[in-house]
């Protein structure tokens, strides 16, 4: 009981991307057709690796996870916030945010996760190929997959237990397109001081940790792949330098998000669009177009639908 009345707040407001008409249709304009011309390509790449027998190695298992963690990444912020603007009102209840934001984490923190399992396949293929087969087999690959899923559902539920033992009984705007940790503590009628060090801890100094992990793992491998053929090398530096670009692409604004104190950066709300829904989109589709085995499947599977 104590608990129900400490939240009195049943909504929240979400003040938008922007408050200037013009600008929101300009980028409700270009998010859509960002979103329809990239999101089936997420699909399709699913698609390519399942239906392809010559796509089984561990890198095609995770790029195909790796799509279709990046598309449900993408369905939780980007369709609502096309839809609030075009809505004169931009309302979410306190349920709906808190599931929001648990699935923004869960999702987000599994593609982490991911990432740094993709380093570890590439470490284990280029720096110990004889072991390759045996460290990097199905099973293992599948026990991977559900760590990081668990992984992802330990960071999400205690970020979400964390803001449930938070109260709410006054102010409801938020200052964001959707629901998320800064924002939402920020609201509560406490001091959130010790509260907000236990997020950065948790979202911050992760998400830290694993893009100095990830940025040390290539670096050794860089290394090691000096002294191989120069075809060997050249594959290996185009695999990596494209693990390489999504690191960044993903813990970059992440790490700008998380590893701060809670206060207003004027860019933060960019850098929240990028990191919610034109990132996550992107992702796979730079894996394919610098994987010449996928493009050729691709083009296959698609060649193949066409003549029927």
């Amino acid at each position: 009981m104590e608990r129900e009345n400490s939240t009195v707040v049943k909504e929240f407001i979400l003040l938008g991307l922007t408050q200037s008409q013009d600008a929101q249709l300009l980028v409700f304009a270009l998010v859509l057709i960002f979103y329809l011309i990239i999101l089936p390509g997420n699909f399709l790449i699913i698609l390519t690796i399942r239906s392809d027998p010559g796509l089984t190695a561990p890198l095609y298992f995770f790029l195909g996870n790796l799509a279709f963690l990046d598309a449900s990444y993408s369905f939780i912020v980007a369709p609502r916030m096309l839809v609030d603007f075009l809505s004169e009102k931009k309302v979410i209840s306190y349920r709906g945010c808190i599931t929001q934001l648990f699935f923004l984490h869960f999702l987000g923190a599994g593609e982490m996760f991911l990432l740094v399992v993709m380093a570890f396949d590439r470490y284990i293929a280029i720096c110990r190929p004889l072991h390759y087969s045996t460290v990097m087999n199905p099973r293992a690959c599948h026990v991977l997959l559900l760590v990081l899923w668990l992984g992802g559902f330990t960071h999400s539920i205690v970020q979400v237990a964390l803001i449930l033992h938070l109260p709410f009984c006054g102010p409801n705007q938020l200052d964001n397109f959707f629901c998320d940790v800064p924002q939402v503590i920020k609201l509560a009628c406490t001091d959130t001081f010790v509260v907000e060090l236990l997020m950065v801890s948790n979202s911050g100094l992760l998400t830290l940790l694993c893009f100095l992990g990830l940025l040390a793992s290539y670096a050794v491998i860089l290394c090691h792949v000096k002294g191989h053929s120069s075809e060997g090398k050249s594959k290996a530096l185009s695999t990596c330098t494209t693990h390489i670009i999504i690191v960044f692409l993903m813990f970059g604004p992440a790490i700008f998000i998380y590893t701060r104190p809670f206060n207003a950066f004027p860019a933060d709300k960019v850098v929240s669009l990028f990191h919610t829904v034109i990132f996550p989109l992107m992702n796979p589709v730079i894996y394919t177009l610098r994987n010449q085995e996928v493009k050729a499947s691709m083009r296959r599977q698609l060649s193949r639908h066409m003549l029927c």
